[in-house]
């Protein structure tokens, strides 16, 4: 295999690893073609190419499109990380030339969005009003995967023991409860003590079925002889979370510092019945060989910071204090 040394060491160029994550996303000549502002016959050539310095076939082609090989698939793997690191030496270069923090790239838990990470940027954008900060929200299915393809830097959210892993580096901010939320004017709002009965008798936003917090909410259910109602909606999506609970009269279910910031805001009514899921902290998710920089390390100070005032919040029975949307 000397040869596909050669080629990872002297012949394989950014451009070539371009081509094969943008083929990789398309899946077809044409539109890798239309996407990079090239001929498709250019894209044919610049991929026969790399194909012929390692000796391989990396995609498949047909009238259908294109498919990566399982040597393929290995090297977009390769290509997605080394593009990633490229973008993040780019951007510390740049933020130390022009004195700013640079670009973060954040993947969020919806238990962590609304508050502990929008009131962190709000911190590291007192300090540093010219950081970026990217953020891209999903379930650890999602956001893992690209952490470890350093398309991201850190992921914020609960620490689920199934992810748990060796190149994984977790930290615990806070232990958050959920609370059952419904729209401000829904009939559970006025009702004193709703219980399990009265959830599953109303349209309910759960996470899709390989969550294990849909386990943790059935099981709830089935603990208080009750069953999940027959209207579902499944999301892991903060988003579709509320916009649900706001147009449809679902029920809904959400870390207890987003209810009561939501609450306070008056878009929601958080139930006043106990959810007693048992859950994992929420927290911050790092490769453990990777170095942070410099912004990053700033922002995680700052989410720091805001963990362990939601945690003194909690602890006294008040809501996080409400701050400005910040758009990053």
């Amino acid at each position: 295999m000397a040869h596909i040394d050669r080629a990872f060491r002297s012949n394989i160029k950014l451009r070539h690893l371009q081509l094969l994550v943008a083929l990789d996303e398309f899946r077809h000549l044409g539109r890798t073609a239309e996407f990079l502002s090239v001929s498709q016959p250019a894209i044919s050539k610049v991929l026969a190419e790399v194909e012929k310095m390692l000796g391989m076939t990396l995609f498949t082609r047909s009238t259908r499109g294109t498919e990566p090989t399982p040597a393929g698939e290995s090297l977009v793997r390769f290509a997605r990380s080394v593009l990633a690191q490229y973008d993040v030496t780019r951007d510390e270069i740049e933020a130390v030339a022009s004195g700013a923090t640079g670009r973060v790239r954040v993947g969020s838990m919806g238990a962590a969005l609304p508050v502990l990470l929008a009131h962190a940027v709000a911190r590291l954008k007192e300090r540093a009003p010219r950081a970026t900060v990217l953020i891209e929200e999903g379930d650890l299915t999602h956001l893992l995967p690209r952490l470890r393809l350093s398309e991201l830097d850190v992921v914020v959210g609960r620490l689920e023991p199934a992810y748990a892993a060796p190149d994984l580096m977790t930290e615990a901010l806070y232990e958050e409860p959920m609370v059952a939320i419904v729209a401000a004017g829904h009939a559970l709002a006025r009702k004193p003590r709703p219980d399990w009965s009265d959830l599953s008798a109303h349209p309910l936003v759960v996470p899709p079925p390989w969550a294990s917090l849909r386990v943790k909410i059935e099981q709830a259910f089935v603990r208080h002889g009750q069953a999940l109602p027959a209207d579902l909606i499944e999301s892991s999506s903060y988003l579709a979370v509320t916009t649900f609970v706001s147009q449809r009269q679902a029920v809904g279910f959400v870390a207890r510092s987003v209810g009561q910031q939501l609450q306070a805001e008056g878009r929601v009514h958080v139930l006043p019945m106990a959810v007693d899921l048992d859950l994992p902290p929420i927290g911050l998710m790092m490769l453990r060989d990777r170095r942070p920089a410099p912004g990053v390390t700033e922002l995680m100070a700052c989410l720091h910071e805001e963990g362990r005032e939601i945690a003194r919040a909690a602890k006294a029975l008040k809501p996080p204090r409400s701050r400005k949307p910040v758009v990053a």
